[in-house]
């Protein structure tokens, strides 16, 4: 770990003052945690965990065109400042030109905050959230059930500077809550997830609640054959699907023909209705609860990226207007290859349907259909039409007649994420989630459920 002394802004002025490069952007990462763990009504483990990261980007520019090399190193102490500086000014030589080339951003104000300390967690996020949590404990063993599961909280405080002159600074606290309830004889479970910026908005004695009646309905068991089924989605799988979604909406990779959003024959689908429902995926770096960074912090280059473009302001941007496809994904460079505005990458994603139901005022309006709790080991079977697979977990409920009645086996599905869009017949009302399969890389989200009127389940599953 650097040594507390060294401040991270001065960390970043102070590679900038060695670099020899023609360009030259140092991205520093603070990043603290602090986690519990739990498992049979127990508190197993806790801790806190801090580190730095430093990436430094050099570019060199040559006869044939502009070169870029990327070095990323954790735990940098003031004595490796400068061979890391060489390094990357080394890759930046030995590179050929970079594709994404572009001129380093400039005249973003600086930010005030750019030489304050780094923003820290520590257990005293879970002040109010850990004796809530014991109190759930009891009640779960008083009810003959086991909680298990993790919380963590993280604040990565990014500190970018270049050698244009920006000086930015962003700091994002995350926080994911994953609770799984189980029976005794383990022959049952639920699961139940929050992603939360402070741990304020989390109560651990609703969800131990919510999963003690899931376990109830999972007390009686009906198996059903695969087929196409009435499905409510979930936001948490909602959240899934489309992240995978966004994932695969590259304007380059569309306009090349690669993906679900190019057109058949050339061009993309930009402006074709995706949705009959008046959906709208959207992302904005101030919305509520969800906040992330507003320019770009790019530590690599790729189809929807460019590192480049750090410091480039991020806009609030629809990607689905009213069931329509807005936009794709684009840096400066391939928004100038494609001709499409400027769209940099998401930092949050926002699906609203108009809807005003809850999950339960739907599983209500529901005369025979199967309800989710989450997805996961979502993989990819065509990049052409998007095709996903995937398994569903702890807990496939039948609901008939506006009730659930008992569990189900769980399944195999086939599906892909923009033919759903297209098959949705009922979105409920928008809610923050917790992406289950993605919370490693992605959690700042909001989502509605929906109604598919024909989900996939492709084949019998034998997982919990």
């Amino acid at each position: 770990m650097t040594s507390n002394r060294t401040k991270p802004h001065e960390i970043v002025e102070r590679a900038l003052e060695l670099s020899t490069a023609d360009g030259c952007i140092v991205i520093a990462d603070e990043e603290s945690t602090a986690n519990l763990r739990w498992a049979g009504n127990t508190l197993t483990t806790n801790g806190v965990t801090r580190g730095r990261t430093l990436t430094v980007i050099a570019t060199v520019d040559g006869r044939e065109g502009t070169a870029s090399g990327v070095v990323s190193r954790a735990a940098v102490t003031a004595d490796d400042l400068e061979p890391l500086v060489r390094a990357a000014e080394a890759a930046a030589r030995d590179a050929g030109p970079a594709e994404d080339a572009q001129p380093l951003v400039t005249g973003t104000p600086a930010s005030p905050d750019f030489a304050d300390a780094p923003a820290e967690t520590s257990s005293s996020v879970f002040a109010d959230f850990a004796p809530a949590l014991g109190e759930a404990f009891a009640r779960a063993r008083a009810g003959g059930r086991e909680l298990y599961g993790f919380a963590n909280h993280e604040l990565v405080s990014t500190y970018v500077g270049t050698s244009t002159g920006l000086r930015l600074r962003h700091d994002q606290p995350n926080g994911t809550l994953e609770l799984n309830a189980k029976s005794p004889d383990r022959q049952r479970s639920a699961w139940a997830g929050r992603g939360t910026r402070d741990f304020k908005d989390v109560d651990p004695l609703a969800l131990d609640a919510e999963l003690a009646v899931r376990l109830g309905w999972a007390a009686r068991r009906h198996d059903l054959p695969a087929g196409r089924y009435e499905t409510l989605l979930p936001p948490t799988a909602v959240a899934d699907l489309l992240i995978y979604q966004m994932w695969s909406a590259a304007a380059r990779d569309a306009v090349e023909g690669r993906t679900v959003f190019s057109k058949p024959g050339g061009g993309t689908r930009l402006g074709e209705r995706l949705s009959r429902l008046p959906l709208t995926l959207r992302s904005d770096p101030n919305a509520p609860g969800l906040e992330s960074a507003p320019f770009v912090i790019a530590h690599s280059s790729g189809d929807d990226a460019s590192v480049f473009d750090n410091g480039l302001p991020v806009p609030a941007t629809d990607w689905i207007k009213d069931g329509e496809l807005a936009r794709l994904a684009t840096t400066r460079h391939t928004a100038a290859l494609t001709g499409m505005p400027l769209s940099p990458g998401f930092g949050n994603l926002v699906l609203d349907g108009g809807g005003e139901k809850s999950l339960e005022e739907m599983v209500a309006g529901t005369q025979r259909g199967l309800l989710l709790t989450c997805l996961w080991y979502i993989r990819e079977v065509d990049p052409a039409t998007l095709l996903l697979t995937g398994l569903t977990r702890d807990g496939v409920y039948l609901v008939e007649d506006g009730e659930v009645v008992g569990e189900v086996n769980n399944f195999r599905f086939n599906e892909s994420p923009v033919d759903l869009l297209s098959r949705a017949s009922e979105a409920g009302r928008t809610e923050k989630t917790l992406p289950r399969e993605w919370s490693d890389w992605f959690t700042r989200a909001a989502m509605p459920a929906l109604r598919i009127p024909d989900f996939n389940m492709s084949s019998v599953s034998k997982g919990v």
